[in-house]
């Protein structure tokens, strides 16, 4: 796990952070993600869509994914950087690697299905045909404090 930080790695996450609060009111869990291309601009921005599309796939870095596919019209995305606030799960990591990404920059860890280093590490797995840099933990108080507030606010409902 590549621990590294950079200023626009944290203007990278606020730019994600922003995106994830735009779940709030459809009631989906607040993750942002964006596609980064190598120059640093912004290919796709997404937020999670789960609830308000029922699709359980409607996840922040499934649906980044593919509309920078859709822009770039094309399914594999080299050269990109996706940015996401929470760790990618098990299904947004089968995403990442069939995209061919080759970096993610996430942001609070999912100790419960975090697929990035935390529960599993699909992302730098040798055994399969692509591997990953994962730096995690970017900004990672504030991301996880939009989580936190979220779920405190739901258990209180």
């Amino acid at each position: 796990m590549t621990l590294a930080t950079s200023p626009v790695f944290d203007q990278w996450m606020a730019a994600a952070l922003d995106e994830a609060r735009l779940a709030l009111p459809s009631g989906d869990v607040p993750v942002g993600a964006l596609v980064i291309d190598a120059l640093g601009n912004v290919i796709s921005a997404a937020h999670n869509e789960r609830e308000l599309k029922q699709d359980p796939t409607a996840h922040a870095e499934v649906l980044a994914i593919q509309r920078a596919a859709e822009a770039w019209h094309s399914w594999q995305l080299p050269n990109t950087t996706l940015v996401v606030t929470l760790e990618p799960c098990v299904l947004c990591a089968g995403a990442i690697l069939a995209a061919r990404i080759p970096r993610v920059i996430f942001g609070a860890w999912d100790e419960k299905a975090g697929a990035a280093g935390s529960v599993h590490d699909l992302l730098r797995d040798r055994r399969l045909n692509h591997q990953v840099e994962v730096i995690g933990g970017v900004e990672a108080d504030a991301t996880g404090a939009v989580l936190r507030e979220f779920f405190a606010e739901r258990r209180e409902s």
